[in-house]
């Protein structure tokens, strides 16, 4: 029998919570064979699909108040993250880009549902770059790159895309394991079609990794299990690969102290070198480290809905997108009628909402992933009755092999803090740089629209124009003197370039980039924040390089 809690109080201490969980799981479940098919009821089909968006979106919303706040740091035992009666509705009210977990995925439920399950990665990347929601990192990397005749898999390149070992994959590819209900192979297959729109290598994995804990899920009610077979789908002698196992091992080692595999995972992983906005800085938003902490959550959480959720937002960097997947996974392998009430009352609120930008709710995405699982497990040899869904067993592949960043090792971070409005030049020595940056409009903005962006992403978009701003930016990028590409900074917020200019894998030596403005426009300027250099060679201190210099 389930007791119910009140949820009248502000905030609940995670004791609390915890009791909730242990007298809410359904203490009769049967663990599923493994290594064998899986059958299932179709009401038990759709209650782990239900299970797992509602453990997603739970997830992102208690990892909320925490996200980012944490970089490189546990979030503290004494403080306590609230969970109450109205707290779902009362962050979508607030700040709805929060649920970017959410809607990103369900565009890609949206196509599948649209142009069936074959459709091209090309069909999905041009719908991807339609969308009219705030995007960040590799995710608009992509889109920009779609909107700029880049297609997939160039579109999710590291040389093309900086942001190609970020999390943005690992974060919307939830819906691939929901459609691919214990065919781990089946979801890794759609994973190369979608994942690829946004990232490469680690990145990619990311997503690879996710859809397989999903997949699984169906199949077994060990965690260990599930975990040790996802990482399968990652090929040996990758970095994601490395570093997940190192977390089950670390975990083997430190079987009750999650906070020592977490000291030993900072030490060895907490290193981007990638992302603009986190290299030699406390920001992380690595697939590999986040996928880490999920793992965390999972593996140190044994099962338990409640301690999986606090553990992996308690790892800090991208703490409600973590929590987010740990729980998505737990509410596949307990089913949706066996989430603690605790948690799932405040989701019910917004089940029958559309997400912004998207016309779909939770209340769509389920009917939607169980047609379409049905629809796999039919093509892919199973069958489908009522009473009686059999899936055939499939022992995880590994996917292709791909790594980011090779012979490219990042040596230097110059605040060099300037703006430009006609030429700027820059003078290294390595194989690599990129500007971080970006165009900002100095004429007036609109209160209107300040708001509106604050309320969605916060204030690093301050700089932003109205998000109808038709100027675009011309630029031309010089290499040593010589004309190497065409750049365009559209304003419009959808279409917009992250990064000024970058280029990797360039002969080791010194270099000179020279920045034109060709179509200067008073009313904007290009910010440069930061120039990160490159070198084949990993510097042995952390002397900076003398050879670094501006003019």
């Amino acid at each position: 029998m389930k007791k119910i809690f009140s949820h009248t109080s502000l905030i609940l201490p995670i004791v609390v919570i915890a009791l909730a969980t242990l007298v809410s799981c359904n203490q009769n479940a049967t663990v599923i064979k493994t290594q064998a098919d899986t059958q299932l009821t179709e009401q038990e089909l759709m209650d782990k699909i239900k299970g797992g968006w509602a453990g997603q979106t739970i997830g992102v919303v208690y990892g909320a108040p925490v996200e980012f706040k944490y970089q490189g740091s546990l979030v503290p035992d004494n403080q306590i993250i609230p969970w109450r009666e109205g707290y779902v509705k009362y962050w979508w009210d607030k700040k709805p880009g929060l649920f970017d977990d959410i809607y990103t995925d369900l565009n890609f439920v949206e196509v599948f549902e649209k142009y069936g399950l074959d459709v091209s990665s090309d069909t999905l990347a041009h719908h991807w770059a339609a969308t009219p929601y705030h995007l960040a990192h590799a995710n608009q990397a992509s889109r920009y790159n779609i909107l700029q005749g880049i297609m997939p898999p160039n579109s999710g390149n590291w040389k093309n895309n900086p942001h190609a070992d970020d999390l943005d994959f690992q974060i919307e590819a939830d819906f691939i394991g929901l459609m691919s209900p214990a065919m781990v192979n089946s979801a890794t297959e759609i994973a190369d079609r979608v994942g690829h729109i946004m990232n490469s290598g680690d990145g990619w994995y990311g997503g690879v990794y996710v859809s397989a804990l999903y997949s699984l899920a169906f199949a077994s009610d060990d965690i260990n299990y599930i975990v040790e077979q996802a990482i399968q789908t990652i090929p040996e002698g990758t970095t994601f690969n490395e570093c997940i196992n190192d977390v089950i091992n670390w975990h083997k080692e430190y079987p009750d102290d999650w906070k020592s595999t977490w000291f030993e995972l900072q030490k060895k992983w907490n290193n981007d070198v990638g992302c603009p906005k986190g290299v030699y800085l406390s920001f992380n938003i690595d697939a590999k480290i986040n996928s880490a902490y999920v793992t965390i959550g999972l593996l140190y959480g044994k099962g338990d809905f409640t301690q999986s959720i606090d553990i992996a937002a308690r790892c800090g960097q991208d703490a409600d997108c973590n929590p987010g997947t740990a729980a998505g996974v737990l509410g596949v392998m307990k089913g949706y009628s066996n989430i603690p009430e605790f948690w799932l009352s405040p989701l019910q609120e917004i089940e029958p909402l559309v997400f912004e930008g998207t016309t779909m709710s939770l209340s769509k995405a389920y009917d939607f992933s169980f047609k379409h699982a049905l629809e796999m497990i039919k093509r892919n040899g199973g069958t489908v009755d009522p009473e009686k869904i059999v899936i055939p067993f499939q022992a995880p592949v590994p996917v292709a092999f791909e790594q980011n960043f090779v012979n490219t090792y990042p040596i230097y971070r110059d605040r060099f803090d300037k703006s430009f409005t006609h030429e700027l030049s820059y003078d290294f020595v390595g194989n690599g740089f990129i500007f971080y940056g970006n165009m900002i409009k100095t004429s007036n903005v609109s209160k209107e629209y300040v708001d509106r962006i604050s309320k969605r992403v916060g204030s690093e978009m301050f700089g932003l124009s109205e998000p109808d701003d038709p100027y675009v930016a011309e630029l031309e990028m010089y290499i040593d003197g010589k004309l190497d590409e065409k750049i365009k900074m559209p304003m419009k917020n959808t279409s917009r370039r992250l990064e000024p200019a970058w280029k990797y894998q360039l002969v080791e030596g010194e270099h000179n980039i020279t920045l034109k403005w060709i179509n200067p426009n008073e009313d904007y300027e290009i910010r440069v924040n930061d120039i990160m250099v490159y070198s084949e060679t990993q510097p042995e201190s952390n002397l900076p390089n003398t050879h670094n210099h501006e003019k």
